[in-house]
């Protein structure tokens, strides 16, 4: 990650997951957030653990991380982080941004873009409370999901404040249902962009359940 160039003040939103693969709607969150919050830089920040105890296997990290690579190139404001690639243990939300915030330091604004699927179930997240103390919550819609601000908000004090709600055309992609299509022989070609879908069918990624 390299921020020497960018210009004061600078404003960082910050895209977590698996990326297995990454898809047209990443790029779309991204690029919203770029534009509605006037972001320096958005950073892809692939996840090689996820915290869940039944979390899923996913494809190998390096795969994932030269997929991000390949999908975020035509953008000059997306950056590829390896904040949780290159450390050890499952991946929570609260370590990535606390790594974050020591790295860029008080002066950079950090937001931590979500959907708002994730705020509605965010008190089983990992001390939500440190997590508004590192970061801002940048919220996208999710079909079929709500969040209590109201009600979030006693159980987690000043979370209101942290919280800023973005639009976004609905763009429903699911990567579990990406690979599917891979496995089914179907095309991915119009949910992914092309130098992926040539990198999963070189590497012949998904086709075993």
């Amino acid at each position: 990650m390299v921020i020497s160039n960018l210009q004061s003040p600078i404003s960082i939103g910050v895209l977590g997951g698996t990326f297995d693969p990454p898809h047209n709607g990443h790029l779309l969150i991204a690029r919203e957030a770029l534009t509605q919050l006037g972001l320096t830089q958005v950073l892809f920040a692939p996840t090689r653990q996820p915290p869940h105890k039944n979390a899923p296997e996913h494809t190998d990290i390096e795969h994932r991380l030269e997929m991000v690579r390949l999908a975020i190139a035509p953008y000059p404001q997306f950056v590829l982080s390896r904040v949780d690639v290159d450390r050890a243990g499952p991946t929570y939300t609260v370590d990535t941004m606390r790594l974050l915030r020591e790295q860029f330091g008080e002066k950079v604004e950090l937001f931590f873009i979500m959907g708002m699927d994730s705020l509605a179930s965010i008190l089983t997240w990992r001390t939500p409370e440190k997590l508004i103390q590192s970061c801002r919550l940048a919220v996208f819609p999710r079909p079929g999901f709500a969040a209590n601000l109201d009600q979030l908000e006693k159980q987690i004090p000043g979370l209101h404040a942290r919280v800023v709600f973005l639009q976004s055309p609905a763009l429903d992609i699911a990567a579990s249902d990406l690979q599917k299509r891979v496995r089914a022989r179907q095309s991915i070609a119009h949910l992914v962009p092309e130098v992926v879908v040539r990198y999963i069918a070189e590497h012949k990624l998904y086709l075993n359940a």
